[in-house]
């Protein structure tokens, strides 16, 4: 069975909006109306909606690391986090967890970052030298 994931969720301006996940992310824009804007999000549906934007903490631990919650993100080969994160560093993106990796050497070494759109809804992006170790214990 083949999925693809959506979630929607609230932003307070759409130009802004296609500026960041278009220009900045390079995500491809899909379908839109007055109020709400689909990208391609490295092959998943993001649907933004002109609306409140959901509150957010650090209060999930991971690690030693506090990280915002909720948060939603992606999981990349690790040659393609490298490559995003290269090109968010040249965009000079602010990061809440600069580019690193976690439980090196452990099963389930993951590179992380976590940075925020401009309405501040945090974004996690993995990267895993083989997909297939995702759910390593």
């Amino acid at each position: 069975m083949r999925s693809l994931f959506h979630l929607a969720f609230n932003v307070t301006d759409l130009a802004q909006t296609r500026r960041f996940y278009g220009g900045v992310l390079g995500c491809k824009e899909g379908r839109s109306a007055a109020t709400w804007v689909d990208f391609d999000f490295f092959g998943h549906q993001l649907s933004m909606h002109l609306g409140e934007p959901f509150k957010t903490a650090c209060t999930g631990q991971v690690g030693d690391k506090m990280v915002p919650m909720p948060h939603f993100g992606l999981v990349l080969a690790l040659p393609d986090w490298q490559a995003l994160a290269q090109r968010l560093q040249a965009e000079k993106i602010e990061f809440v967890l600069a580019p690193q990796v976690r439980f090196e050497g452990e099963p389930g070494e993951q590179w992380t970052m976590f940075f925020c759109d401009p309405f501040g809804n945090p974004i996690e992006i993995k990267g895993f030298r083989s997909l297939d170790t995702l759910y390593a214990t």
